[in-house]
């Protein structure tokens, strides 16, 4: 089965979602790729493999049926894979709920959502130290603040959060897909948690992802909760940014 390829934590994710009254965004690295040597980016061009495509929409099909769910948005890193990704997840969730479902696909361009321009104020500086320190290195001195031209990370990772606040999911049942990539996702995870260190067993492996959902009439003073590896967190965003 497609879903065996799944990280488990997904899977026991479910079972922590809050009732469907409560909105939540599913903020998912892509599915399975094509591999590539070395350890820097991954090339834009890489595609997903066959497992991968039929993982996504098995996914999406299995999150639908389980959660009495809509996907009522979805936005997306415009990488190709990324892209396929969410359109294989809503393909899946249309085959438990025809025609529920958004299959508008909003493609993020002002870099909030690829790789690692999210985070990058200059990237002819930041540049030379991704390719040094490859990419765990990398997001590790991110999440310390010890790289020039990057953001502070805090104001990096509560500039994604706000882009997923305003297309969050606003209807009973609904869910949103933020599909992007395994860096963004890294460093998300780690500033949240409050980490200053990851290794290789943090990353976040193909089509493993984060839920989340806030709690407030406004982005600033709402709470932020989420579900991580079967690890509920929560944390005031107007605390955040002191």
């Amino acid at each position: 089965m497609a879903l065996d390829l799944l990280p488990k934590s997904m899977l026991k994710a479910i079972d922590l979602l809050p009732d469907a009254k409560t909105p939540v965004t599913l903020f998912t690295r892509h599915s399975i790729r094509e591999m590539v040597s070395g350890q820097g980016l991954a090339g834009y061009d890489l595609q997903l493999t066959t497992q991968g495509r039929d993982l996504a929409q098995a996914w999406g099909s299995y999150l639908i049926d389980n959660t009495d769910r809509v996907i009522q948005h979805c936005i997306s890193s415009p990488i190709q894979r990324c892209v396929d990704t969410a359109a294989l997840m809503i393909q899946g969730a249309d085959y438990i709920s025809p025609e529920n479902n958004t299959h508008h696909i909003e493609i993020v361009e002002k870099g909030l959502l690829v790789e690692p321009g999210s985070f990058v104020l200059d990237i002819k500086q930041a540049a030379p130290y991704f390719r040094e320190q490859g990419a765990l290195g990398f997001i590790n001195s991110f999440v310390n603040n010890a790289l020039p031209g990057m953001k502070h990370p805090i104001k990096g990772v509560v500039d994604v959060l706000e882009l997923i606040y305003d297309t969050h999911p606003t209807n009973i049942n609904g869910i949103s897909l933020a599909v992007s990539h395994d860096t963004i996702l890294a460093a998300i995870i780690a500033v949240i948690s409050k980490r200053t260190h990851i290794d290789q067993t943090d990353w976040p492996e193909m089509m493993e992802g984060l839920f989340v959902w806030f709690e407030g009439d406004t982005f600033e003073d709402s709470q932020l909760k989420w579900i991580w590896r079967g690890q509920l967190g929560h944390l005031s965003i107007r605390e955040f940014q002191q």
